[in-house]
């Protein structure tokens, strides 16, 4: 893993450069592995076709 870190603003020391590098490593180890993507359990969209073709006035719908 060859990852570049820059100093965006002001000035910083090579020691707290490298306080900063170890602490996002430490963390990006401490992180559980990602959870593998199965896709969505329902469509995040609904269809026209199969919703009920009256809402009374007054009810609300998401």
């Amino acid at each position: 893993m060859n990852t570049e870190i820059r100093v965006e603003k002001g000035h910083a020391e090579p020691e707290e450069v490298a306080a900063i590098t170890a602490v996002l490593l430490a963390r990006a180890a401490a992180q559980p592995a990602a959870p593998v993507h199965r896709g969505r359990a329902k469509a995040g969209w609904r269809r026209l076709d199969r919703e009920p073709g009256f809402r009374a006035p007054h009810s609300w719908h998401g």
